[in-house]
């Protein structure tokens, strides 16, 4: 955890390659939006931020969320294709 005054996140972006995770100290009352533009993870990726979905250990999380410590923000990425379509296209074959 933190040091005082500071709060020990984590910025997590996952492709279907790898995972980039930046760990940040960063002051008490920091949002999402925040933390995901101090971290360089989304201009290393080129996220749009402002339109960016994010979570927080799987839930998701508007990007003026205040940050806890310890917490484990999650960069989501758009789907490729309809989870309900590819299903009934593997049951159709």
């Amino acid at each position: 955890m933190a040091g005082e005054g500071g709060l020990a996140v984590e910025i997590v972006y996952a492709l279907p390659e790898a995972q980039d995770v930046t760990a940040l100290e960063v002051p008490v009352g920091t949002t999402v939006r925040e933390a995901l533009e101090s971290s360089g993870l989304a201009r290393r990726h080129g996220i749009d931020v402002s339109s960016a979905l994010a979570g927080i250990f799987g839930r998701r999380v508007s990007l003026e969320t205040v940050l806890k410590d310890g917490d484990r923000v999650e960069i989501y990425r758009q789907l490729v294709a309809d989870p309900k379509q590819a299903r009934r296209r593997r049951a159709a074959r």
